[in-house]
């Protein structure tokens, strides 16, 4: 399968210029993605650029990936109501070191390949070029008329909040990263999300009109969820890269949890699985959805990409014992590492440790620990089976909750409901 041919059976393609699967078929080619430098981790949007750039390096053309120290400071309005705030010198610097130390784990940057990956910074060119110098060489070359076409100003321009100069621009030194690239480094293809379309066009337009050449772009569509939620957004926020923002476990749990119908459109943009596993695996899930056979496959095999096998493995094991069967694993032999990554985000309460050392009636140890208002509507809910501790279904109000109980000497789970998980900690 070509390369143009995959990504197309993946989704991840969407408006493409003319000629530009001709092109990749023709040579290899130097293409380029930007990654906005807002954070100093990327995210699981990210993904789908990096993959792009991944994918293409694969099949033998050569990544560009721009980190934008330079329209970092400016900011992007595509997409956006309304101006963000700029960021300083010293945070950008700080964002750009943390996505450059990323991207050198997911492509192939070795020298000695002649489609080796490069990271490049277009504040390297643009810190010498001044404002007149901007407007004469790349400003004449691109009418008001042809930038207030495009959606993401015009949006902007017909919205409450307007748009200043500073954003319009932002078009124009997207386009001539594009050119710059073109001329310096042999660049003739750039790929972005849908919504950097006219961002992107703006940079063929200007390769044409001031270098008289001929350059390709193609965008891939922004991912949604069937539920109407923004995609990787959870309750605590951004789905990171990084795992000290987000840890393996959580990572994991995402794709875990995505709907089939999410699942089934993922597993193709997000993982490296070849079409024929891929169907297969669709396939099987359709016969008993209730086994999320399609959600385990994405969430191993994307979690195995960005985090490793190793922390994959151990994602997975949490997983067995917090969520599984009970008898599948000792839940008691969780480390505290495990156990805290896999209780992020629960509420945490504290009970003394003399309480534990003498033994506390189960009723009094879930109203001491806050975990219920009161010992009567405690007692209720565990006399109604709605009560488990560190997994196992409690039904005796008057159970000694002692040391024997404790997870890595310290820690005791309590679950009430269905979902509602609980973590005590011994002070």
């Amino acid at each position: 399968m070509d390369i143009v041919a995959e990504l197309k059976w993946r989704g991840m393609i969407q408006d493409m210029i003319p000629g530009t699967e001709e092109q990749l078929k023709k040579e290899s080619t130097t293409c380029y993605i930007g990654f906005d430098p807002t954070a100093d981790s990327l995210h699981i949007g990210s993904l789908v650029p990096l993959l792009l750039l991944y994918h293409l390096q694969r099949a033998g053309h050569k990544p560009l990936a721009l980190v934008g120290g330079a329209t970092g400071m400016v900011g992007d309005p595509s997409g956006k109501s309304e101006e963000r705030n700029l960021l300083t010198e010293e945070t950008l610097q700080k964002n750009i070191a943390g996505v450059r130390k990323q991207l050198e784990k997911y492509l192939d940057f070795d020298a000695s390949k002649k489609n080796c990956a490069e990271i490049v910074n277009n504040y390297d060119w643009f810190k010498g070029l001044g404002f007149i110098d901007f407007l004469r060489d790349v400003g004449k070359h691109i009418t008001v008329n042809y930038m207030m076409a495009k959606d993401s100003v015009k949006k902007r321009i017909e919205g409450e909040t307007g748009i200043s100069y500073t954003e319009f621009a932002y078009q124009l030194m997207q386009g001539y990263d594009f050119y710059w690239l073109y001329e310096h480094k042999n660049c003739k293809l750039q790929m972005g999300g849908s919504d950097q379309w006219g961002n992107i066009t703006t940079g063929t337009e200007l390769i044409r009109r001031k270098a008289s050449g001929e350059a390709f772009a193609f965008t891939c569509p922004l991912i949604t969820k069937a539920d109407g939620g923004k995609f990787g957004k959870t309750e605590k926020g951004n789905v990171w890269l990084d795992a000290e923002k987000t840890s393996p476990f959580q990572f994991y749990q995402f794709w875990l949890n995505a709907a089939d119908a999410d699942a089934e459109k993922w597993i193709k943009i997000f993982t490296l699985l070849d079409k024929t596993e891929i169907e297969q695996t669709i396939n099987e899930h359709a016969k008993d959805p209730g086994l999320r056979l399609l959600q385990k496959k994405l969430a191993e095999s994307i979690t195995n990409f960005v985090h490793g096998e190793q922390e994959c493995e151990a994602a997975k094991q949490t997983t067995e014992q917090l969520f599984g069967k009970k008898d599948d694993l000792n839940f008691k032999e969780m480390d505290e590492t495990a156990l805290l990554q896999a209780m992020e985000g629960v509420p945490v309460h504290s009970i003394s440790g003399e309480m534990i050392s003498n033994g506390v009636d189960l009723v009094t140890f879930l109203a001491e620990t806050g975990i219920f208002p009161s010992k009567g509507e405690a007692r209720k809910m565990v006399q109604g089976g709605g009560v488990s501790v560190n997994k196992e279904k409690v039904a005796d109000a008057n159970l000694s909750i002692n040391a024997s109980f404790l997870i890595a000497g310290k820690y005791i789970v309590v679950q009430r409901g269905k979902k509602n998980h609980h973590l005590v900690k011994v002070a």
